[in-house]
């Protein structure tokens, strides 16, 4: 079997002043390409410790991560950015798009930062539309982030994370701020995506969401307290 992540006994301490915390105390868990892993859990559980350290955005203090068989706790800032740029797509909670750019710039903007930073083409370009008008977006392409609903917004950053065609999505409370029937339509994107081989890592609070993952842990004071596979 090829896993997309694994992560053995993996520990991440951060010092606040005279205070340690211990966001992740030792946890174990493999991500076969191709998985839906919704992570869930309570505030300060360690879900999205976890994920900012799966998604190489964060170092752990201790213990072994491997992104697809390659030990990226070994690896440069400058690896790890190439790493994230070429494999990893990520989508937030709070969209992060930049205001002032329209649908089709904030698209563009992970092609900017491939190595060696070549300059956009016109292939580039047409890649984006066709990102945008796959998430429904084709005819919004001139428009800026104030001018789009929730779930638009959220389809841009979607479209974001696929533009350098990663095999892995990280995202961080994806319907956190949509409503339930946006929310729906975004998860049935996310499907879409997972059914066409892409791994899916997602953090989540909602049980209704997670259940459209195949399978979830359950974290608890920095460790992984329970694991379900769901039918289907």
């Amino acid at each position: 079997m090829k896993y997309a992540a694994q992560v053995v006994d993996l520990h991440k301490e951060y010092d606040l002043g005279s205070i340690k915390v211990h966001a992740l105390r030792g946890v174990s868990i493999d991500i076969p390409e191709g998985d839906f892993l919704a992570i869930m859990g309570s505030s300060g559980s360690g879900k999205s410790t976890l994920l900012n350290l799966l998604g190489a955005l964060d170092r752990p203090s201790s213990g072994q991560y491997l992104l697809r068989g390659e030990d990226v706790a070994q690896l440069d800032d400058d690896q790890l950015s190439s790493i994230r740029n070429s494999l990893i797509g990520f989508i937030f909670q709070s969209f992060n798009l930049i205001p002032q750019y329209t649908v089709l710039e904030n698209i563009e903007v992970p092609l900017h930062y491939r190595p060696g930073y070549p300059p956009l083409t016109a292939a580039d370009r047409d890649r984006c539309i066709d990102v945008a008008s796959r998430v429904g977006l084709g005819d919004r392409l001139d428009h800026k982030p104030f001018q789009l609903s929730g779930g638009q917004q959220q389809r841009v950053a979607i479209a974001r994370a696929l533009i350098n065609d990663p095999t892995i999505i990280m995202a961080d409370e994806p319907t956190g701020n949509l409503d339930s029937a946006t929310g729906t339509e975004i998860m049935k994107l996310l499907t879409t995506l997972n059914r066409e081989g892409r791994t899916i890592i997602m953090v989540t609070h909602e049980q209704d969401v997670a259940r459209q993952a195949r399978r979830a842990i359950f974290m608890k004071d920095g460790l992984v307290a329970g694991e379900g596979v769901f039918p289907g």
